[in-house]
């Protein structure tokens, strides 16, 4: 045979720009004879979906597979034999299989720490069972001698699971829940599938929901119910493309897709500097939050911020509002003082991976360097009492912004949540914006009443945040900014940072990544996109399902990126717009 493989790499290497770049999915890799081996029929079809696979073999190094994870932007979870029970804490059953327990603990690992990084994955058949155990759900060991296969389910009318036909041909039927994605990818309420197995998903758990069963109730695919990109199936998907059928390729194309854009919103995070303009982690310091480890305790800490890429955020000094009398307001100093500290404290034992940053110049230098950023705030005015002078310490201290109230008028202003008291700002209260501008303390007016927001835009000489906060047009709290409110700061080159609290995305149920992204686009359209940014509020009761901590938030860029914006329009929303007023503010 006369090959000329020179000729063959020239004209393709040639005919491939390389600004084309296709997604890198990981296969795990199966135990044979020899080791870790692999079915043609996954390979095969992810290069027909037109992704590159790269094959995974089990090993339990957190680093090897922390470094594997963050090459690839898919993962497709392939089939083999069954889950040893011990790692899910059950005793073997009599008709279990055969296992591998070196696969299962390596494949567990993976999973969780690629659902933690909010990679892309297709679980097939063991993979689908893998996920459940993994992530709080249930598997059952063998289906057939099973007590009871639970709601859905009827015991006495099994189908055979486990088929004689080639394995390229359909043996059974699914049907598909509608308004689900696997819905969305093939289209049918009905689907033919082959079937090779006697352990299924028993429990979905609470992060996935169930959207296909076979007739007799068996669970036959799962999807995250957190607006995650993963997807789990009972059958192989991949053996029908062995014989030239393609009837299952739009599952891998969805895999392929879904990598594709959480390449490309990995590639928008390296580029450019990533800021969340609110964030109340610093409460819960004394819980003894252990900031260099991923703490259950916050939403916030250096894993997660690692995990969703984000490279800064302003953790402010929150001051719940008190009694304004001198024993209360030296209470609040005291406590913005102590947690500010702390703060700075916790970036010093820290110093190789996070610094204090207090100007935009600091956030590009620590990118550069490898650092992620801290900046300070102070939520609440009612940290400064009556003492104009505090503003000048606490400015010393490093922070950025102070939000002039909370919940509750103080003696700056009336808050949104307040009683009018002063009709606005106090006379005080005026002082105190001129002091802010003069000191080139961002002012920022989340929390505070309308009226407050009007005297402020009259009364800064520089331009208005509002750190966290969304749209009252889309949801009716009064702490959320009108169209006209979102059009005067846009006017005064101020910025609006949308807001990641459930209460402020829709008073009409539970808020999730879509209300936060309907917010983004509303106001963008009202103030124009250099007016508007990302302040989540995390650990101030900020997170909804798809941004529900820090990890999560290279989701916001992949969904954001899904709905048509650019790489330049994200670095705007993303912090550049905030980082201009800050400009502005420290200039003066």
């Amino acid at each position: 045979m006369d090959f000329n493989w020179k000729a063959t790499y020239d004209k393709r290497h040639n005919a491939f720009p390389a600004h084309r770049r296709q997604p890198v999915i990981g296969i795990t890799g199966n135990f044979g004879d020899k080791g870790c081996e692999l079915a043609e029929g996954y390979y095969r079809s992810i290069l027909e979906a037109g992704a590159t696979p790269v094959i995974i073999p089990p090993f339990t190094s957190q680093d090897a597979i922390g470094n594997i994870l963050d090459t690839i932007d898919g993962l497709l979870l392939s089939g083999g034999g069954d889950l040893n029970p011990l790692f899910v804490g059950e005793e073997p059953v009599p008709a279990l299989h055969s296992i591998n327990p070196r696969r299962d603990e390596a494949e567990l690992l993976l999973i969780r720490m690629a659902y933690d990084r909010q990679i892309p994955m297709l679980g097939i058949c063991r993979g689908i069972q893998m996920l459940a155990a993994a992530l709080d759900g249930t598997v059952w060991q063998d289906i057939y001698s099973a007590p009871g296969l639970g709601e859905g389910c009827d015991n006495t009318k099994l189908i055979k699971h486990s088929q004689d036909l080639d394995r390229c041909v359909a043996s059974h039927t699914v049907s598909i829940e509608e308004n689900s994605t696997l819905h969305a990818i093939f289209g049918v309420g009905r689907l033919a599938v082959n079937s090779f197995h006697h352990q299924a998903v028993r429990d979905a758990g609470p992060r996935f929901r169930v959207s296909a069963r076979s007739t007799d109730g068996v669970i036959e695919a799962m999807e995250s119910s957190e607006f995650k990109s993963i997807i789990g199936v009972q059958w192989h998907p991949e053996c029908f493309i062995l014989d030239g059928n393609d009837c299952m390729m739009p599952l891998f194309r969805w895999l392929t897709g879904e990598a594709s854009l959480f390449a490309s919103a990995k590639h928008v995070h390296r580029s450019i500097l990533t800021l969340d303009s609110h964030e109340d982690t610093p409460m819960f310091f004394e819980q003894g939050v252990r900031f260099d480890h991923r703490d259950d305790h916050v939403l916030v800490d250096l894993h997660k911020m690692t995990e969703g890429m984000l490279d800064a955020g302003i953790m402010v000094a929150y001051i719940p509002q008190k009694e304004r009398d001198a024993k209360g307001t030296q209470e609040a100093t005291r406590l913005a003082d102590s947690l500010l500290d702390q703060l700075k404290a916790m970036v010093e034992q820290h110093s190789g991976s996070v610094s204090i940053a207090r100007t935009p110049d600091d956030l590009y230098l620590h990118k550069k360097e490898g650092r992620k950023s801290i900046m300070m705030g102070i939520e609440n005015g009612y940290a400064i009492g009556k003492n104009i002078n505090l503003l000048r310490h606490f400015h010393d201290k490093g922070i950025v912004y102070m939000t002039l109230c909370h919940n509750g008028d103080n003696d700056i202003c009336d808050s949104a949540r307040g009683n009018g008291e002063h009709g606005g700002l106090s006379d005080f209260g005026r002082d105190v914006v001129k002091e802010m501008n003069r000191l080139g303390i961002m002012v920022d007016l989340s929390h505070a009443a309308e009226s407050t927001f009007w005297e402020a835009m009259k009364v800064s000489s520089t331009p208005i945040v509002c750190s966290h906060s969304s749209c009252k047009s889309l949801c009716d709290h009064p702490r959320n900014l009108t169209d006209q409110q979102m059009k005067a700061l846009a006017e005064n080159g101020g910025v609006m940072q949308v807001t990641m609290y459930n209460g402020f995305l829709r008073t009409d149920g539970k808020a999730t990544i879509k209300d936060a992204i309907r917010h983004i686009n509303h106001a963008v359209s009202i103030m124009g996109i250099e007016h508007v940014g990302i302040g989540t509020d995390f650990d101030g009761d900020g997170g909804v399902p798809g941004l529900a901590n820090a990890s999560e938030l290279v989701n916001l860029t992949k969904e954001l990126l899904r709905e048509g914006y650019t790489e330049e329009q994200l670095r705007l929303l993303w912090g550049e717009n905030f980082l201009r007023v800050m400009r502005q503010c420290q200039a003066v």
